[in-house]
């Protein structure tokens, strides 16, 4: 219920009313059953943009951190992931980060969309990154095709660190599903899962105009190693 008043009743009109988002591809988005939405990630407000646009609800995961905040600001996105129907993920992988693709699985089964960024965080630069593979497991596992989707112009509207967004008319751009259903059965497998993940970075690199970096970019975030002193 929550989502719902955030979109239509609380924040859905004052957001395109301010950011009069600007969409290419909509149709590309299936109006009944299943659908993954791949998307690159340059921000924070990617995470709101997307339901604002996709008639349907559609069901992220995000880093566990969003929901254990302090203070106002913690207490305030905390209510928002919740109510928008956000899935805490584990970055550190392992059974958490597997149990939040479980949920997810679960969403698909069940003819909903589930929202993931393959890069698996913020690109650090605005390019983009080498996807990881939990996209492919999800296609497989569940034989939803797999529409692309490429936020355009996020980081300029809200930098990585700023609270406050600039303001702008978000560009988001949707390309044609893809079907990956000749790996039927093959889910597991960790070179059908890299060619499955790669050719969805492609088909992002494409519709975003971004550079690709074959590199994850959780490893590009990371400061380069002091020299050890002689």
């Amino acid at each position: 219920m929550l989502y719902w008043l955030l979109k239509y009743i609380i924040l859905g009109p004052l957001l395109r009313l301010v950011f009069r988002p600007q969409v290419e591809g909509l149709e590309h988005v299936p109006a009944t059953g299943p659908v993954i939405l791949a998307s690159n990630h340059l921000s924070f407000s990617d995470s709101i943009f997307t339901p604002l646009i996709v008639k349907r609800k559609v069901t992220f995961i995000a880093k566990a951190e969003y929901f254990t905040g302090k203070g106002l600001k913690g207490w305030l996105t905390k209510m928002f992931f919740v109510g928008s129907g956000t899935i805490p993920v584990d970055r550190s992988g392992g059974q958490a980060a597997r149990a939040a693709l479980d949920t997810q699985l679960r969403v698909l089964r069940a003819g909903g969309i589930a929202g993931i960024y393959p890069e698996g965080t913020r690109s650090p630069d605005g390019r983009l990154y080498r996807g990881k593979t939990g996209v492919a497991r999800l296609a497989l596992a569940s034989g939803a095709p797999v529409v692309p989707m490429a936020m355009l112009n996020s980081d300029a509207i809200q930098p990585t660190g700023q609270i406050v967004p600039n303001l702008g008319r978000v560009r988001i751009r949707f390309g044609p599903p893809l079907d990956f259903s000749r790996y039927a059965g093959l889910a597991g497998d960790r070179f059908v899962e890299r060619a499955v993940t790669d050719e969805i970075m492609y088909e992002l690199m494409e519709l975003s105009g971004r550079e690709y970096v074959d590199t994850y970019a959780q490893k590009a975030k990371k400061p380069p190693r002091q020299p050890v002193p002689a």
